[in-house]
Parts: C-alpha cells; structure tokens; sequence
C-alpha cells in the first residue's frame, strides 16, 4: 500500500509540472513516503533527514517533505526534530502535497496537514507507475482489525471499500495501456464488501478479473485467516488469472500468543485453510509474515511456531523480531521477552524457514515454469549474465536469455535445473519466448525516457522520488 501511494504521490507531481532529478543531479523536492510498522522506520527517517541538513543549507531552495505513516503519527514532532523539513502530510491528505509545496514556497514556513479522514480514495489520482507491465490496484484502504501489536488501524483508520465497478474500471484501463499483472490491494482483501453489505464481494472481484482480456496474471495482499472463505478458495481454483499463490499471515503458531495478538483464529483453522487451498490448488506457493518475541511469548510457544512452520512447508516467510508501537495494547504489556532471546528465536527461524523453503524449491528441477520477466539487469556471476523474473507462483527465477534476450514484461518458459532457497536458477536457454502487450509498453516508456533525457520532452521542476523509506530512490 506503501508503494502504491508513493506511485500516486509521483503522477500528482508530474501533473503539476515536476520531473523525476536525473542520476547525481541535486533535486528540487525530496519526498520520504514512510512506513509505522516497526521502530527501525522511524530511526532511518531521522537519520534519512539528518543526512539532508548540510545538503539542503548547500542548496537552499531544496524542500523536503515527509507522508504517510510516521507522518500521520508523530506530526508535529517531525519539524521539531528536523526544522528543515517544509511540508508533513498525512496518510489521508497525498493529494494535497503539490498544494503544501507550492504554500511552504511562498509562505517560507513548514506546512503541517494531517487529515483525520479520507479524503480521495487514492486510486482516484493519477499515478506515475514503476512498472509498465504490472501494477497495484487499491480496493480498500483502512483496517477494522485490532491486533495488539498493530498500529496501521490506527493511521490508516477505519475499512473502506471501492466499489466492484470502479476497481474493474481501473483495472480494464491498466490492461488496455499494456498491464499484464495486477495486485489487489487491502490491508484485508478478504473483508472487502463488507461496507456495502456484500460478504461475498471478494471472490466475484476475484471472477470478473478473469474476464478482462488482456490481463494474464491477477494477485492479492493480503488476507486474514479469520475472514478466509471456502468461495475465495473456489474463485481462486477455478479462475485461470489468479495465480496460484496466497500469502497469507499467521504471525504466530502458538493459540497462547495468537490469543493475546487478538488474531481471532487459532493454529488448527490456519492449517485448515491451507489444507483446503492445496486441495483446490495443488501447486499453490504460500507465504506469511511471522513475529518473534511478542510479549509473554514462551519457549514453548514458539516452539508451537517453529511446529507450524514445518507443517504448513511455506514457499517463503517474512519474519520478524517484535518492535514496541507506542499506542498500541501489546506496547503496555508486561513479560517483554529480552532483546538476545528474541534474537536466539528470530536466527533458528530464520533457519528452518529457509531450510523448508530450499526443501520446496528443489522440487521444482527439471520443471518447465512460465516467467514473466522483470525489469532491471538481473544477476550476474562469473560464467553468465542472467535475466530474472517471475514464475505464476510468485517464486523469483533467475534464467539465461536467449540471443539479445526477452523485454521485461515478456514471458518465457524455462527448465530449472538449480534452486536456492529464495529462486531458481535456469541455466539452459528459454524453450520459449512470447512477447506481449506488456512488453511492448515497457519498450515504449523506455523510448519515451530516452527522448525525454535528450530534451525532446521539454523541462520542469526536478523531483527525486522514494518509494519507501529505506528503499532506493
């Protein structure tokens, strides 16, 4: 959702005139689109920001702003800590951060605007997407969760949904400007509908998408446990687009630690859906998001954890040491487990998620997988320069390219003959290579880039911008 607001923050600056700073250039506008998740975002925005002081006094007519989630949450304190920052918007207001420059310009002040509510839903700006073959697409914003340790509720505020016909909409538009993939987007997808009386909203959103010519490739993040229905299993099984992977969240094995996350469901019905996802979807890859270390957690609750890990034999984990949210139950809780427990705990996780993930990739040698193929170099070693992408089941493949190679946004088949416990490796040639609609929309933002950096578009103001904070710009 992060780096779905950072592309409409990017289109609502071109529309008014800015342009991306090209490679080393000083930029006129910084823009930090943070995260509130974990404490380590707001050490890096700091830091981030302390870095800028001597650039900006170097370059005094750079302004610097900060959204999103940290900003909704400490607000003022940001130009309390950092007074060269010139404008703090919040989560609800990214509409108005072409406004708030222009008025920190003028007025020569800070411009603090943090909205207590929605104010656009976001999908309704313009958007300057970082991939031209695959995109984000909001159906929600907002949680009704109430998780311990969770502050998003809380900055994001209440669920709303679109409407099925405006999601199709923007969808149907993304597939004809060349989008081969897209992601459907809701702090919890699976609830959607229920803010306008239709609790089975999800898996017809899902079905329609398979009626949209053109897109080959439909995901979702991410789903709750408590709201996983048998009809989502069904539209996903029966619904050639949607890919065969869930990443579904458990966050904890033990019922003990689930009960106290206020999770709403327990250990035996998260294994229970999963069972019934590889029943319909045999070649289903699921991943999840655990914490380590919540508060009261025990040796035998994690390793009720490590138990679930081996039994549920997840594609991939992202896993986490929990971090204290000021504001949230979970901070105000007693029996915080020591910092080299939880990190004793977070290493031998660590160790078997990768073990079974290894476990499962390996099974894949001497499979044929379709891959849609990424933008960038892709790796390289001393015997070959590689391409990279992705399988229909979300696994990351890195391949050799045939003669000058497929355009990111192309799709190939291939034989893995290697795998690592975070991709497969495909050694031989590609036994085929189609090119696609997507293909062809990269290869034209490429042309178009091209003629833009020889001034053949003409200028405007410079922005640099950063998808997420701590992530490349």
């Amino acid at each position: 959702m992060n780096m779905h607001d950072s592309e409409r923050l990017a289109g609502l600056l071109e529309e008014a005139g800015y342009r991306r700073a090209a490679a080393g250039a000083t930029p006129d506008v910084i823009v930090f689109n943070t995260c509130a998740v974990r404490e380590n975002a707001d050490n890096r925005l700091y830091g981030n920001l302390g870095q800028l002081l001597p650039v900006k006094n170097a370059h005094p007519g750079l302004q610097i702003a900060v959204g999103g989630c940290l900003a909704q949450k400490d607000r003022a304190v940001i130009t309390t800590r950092a007074p060269w920052v010139d404008v703090v918007f919040g989560t609800h207001n990214i509409g108005s951060l072409p406004v708030l420059l222009e008025r920190a310009r003028v007025q020569q002040r800070a411009q603090v605007e943090i909205a207590e509510s929605l104010e656009r839903f976001p999908s309704v700006l313009p958007a300057r997407r970082e991939s031209a073959y695959s995109a984000w697409v909001a159906i929600s914003v907002g949680c009704n969760n109430t998780c311990t340790f969770c502050i998003v509720p809380s900055l994001r505020g209440r669920e709303e949904d679109r409407r099925p016909g405006d999601v199709l909409a923007e969808i149907r538009a993304l597939a004809a400007d060349g989008v081969l993939e897209v992601t459907l987007l809701g702090q919890n997808v699976n609830s959607y509908g229920t803010a306008f009386g239709d609790r089975g909203a999800f898996s017809k959103l899902l079905r329609a998408c398979g009626q949209i010519d053109g897109l080959e490739r439909v995901r979702f993040t991410s789903p709750h446990p408590r709201d996983f229905t048998d009809d989502v299993i069904d539209a996903m099984a029966q619904t050639p687009n949607v890919m065969p992977q869930l990443h579904m969240p458990l966050q904890s094995g033990s019922d003990a630690v689930l009960r106290a996350m206020r999770r709403a469901y327990r250990r035996d019905k998260y294994l229970a859906i999963l069972g019934k996802v590889r029943a319909a979807i045999p070649d289903a890859a699921i991943t999840t998001d655990i914490i380590v270390g919540f508060p009261g957690e025990t040796e035998r609750d994690f390793a009720d954890t490590l138990d679930i890990v081996r039994q549920a034999r997840f594609a991939g984990a992202f896993t986490f040491r929990y971090s204290v949210r000021p504001g949230t139950p979970a901070a105000a809780m007693g029996d915080q487990v020591p910092a080299d427990v939880v990190q004793d705990r977070y290493e031998r996780l660590v160790a078997l998620v990768e073990k079974t993930s290894l476990d499962g990739n390996l099974q894949f040698t001497g499979r044929e997988v379709e891959v849609l193929v990424a933008d960038g170099e892709g790796r390289k070693d001393e015997v070959t320069h590689r391409m990279s992408g992705r399988a229909r089941d979300n696994r990351l493949v890195h391949f050799a390219p045939a003669g000058a190679g497929p355009r990111p946004g192309d799709v190939v088949t291939t034989v893995i003959t290697r795998a690592a416990p975070h991709y497969l490796i495909a050694d031989g040639e590609p036994l085929a290579v189609r090119r696609t609609t997507g293909g062809d929309a990269w290869a034209a933002r490429r042309d178009g880039a091209d003629r833009e950096s020889t001034g053949a578009e003409g200028a405007g103001r410079v922005l640099l911008g950063m998808p997420a904070l701590g992530r490349p710009a």
